[in-house]
């Protein structure tokens, strides 16, 4: 049976574009305790941009700790979710770009995509916003226990 793992993202921009990053939090599922934060610092991006940054961070980091784990994405991004999913068309070229790259990371894995409200993606949001505040990306692993 593969590990359950859940991947908080999001992604932002001071300025559309401007200074961004993504940032993601990866959860065990069976206990919700908190086992890989994530930011990933983009230079000037666009808000879109940085969500897909932050989600591919966030699974990459899911699949460094079980790489047969079985992942949920959760994003208050409507937008990366429903492109994700297969259900939006993808226009933008830098975002067809961070898609390609998504979609090779998960390729032949079990992935799905949940839109959240904003409210409930706080982690994942104050990730984003400290890479963006210190202007460099960063990776924290923690004890499997801690919550």
């Amino acid at each position: 049976m593969s590990r359950h793992l859940v991947v908080e993202a999001d992604g932002g921009s001071r300025g559309n574009p401007g200074v961004a990053a993504g940032g993601a939090v990866v959860l065990d599922a069976a206990n919700g305790s908190v086992l890989t934060e994530v930011g990933v610092y983009m230079g000037v991006a666009t808000n879109n941009v940085a969500e897909y940054a932050g989600m591919i961070a966030g699974v990459g980091a899911a699949f460094d700790l079980d790489p047969e784990a079985s992942v949920i994405v959760r994003m208050d991004s409507r937008l990366v979710v429903e492109q994700m999913s297969g259900r939006w068309r993808i226009s933008h070229p830098d975002m067809q770009a961070q898609a390609r790259r998504a979609r090779a990371l998960i390729a032949g894995r079990d992935v799905a995509f949940e839109w959240v409200p904003r409210l409930e993606n706080a982690r994942a949001d104050a990730a984003a916003n400290e890479a963006m505040d210190l202007r460099e990306s960063f990776r924290r692993d923690f004890d499997a226990g801690q919550p």
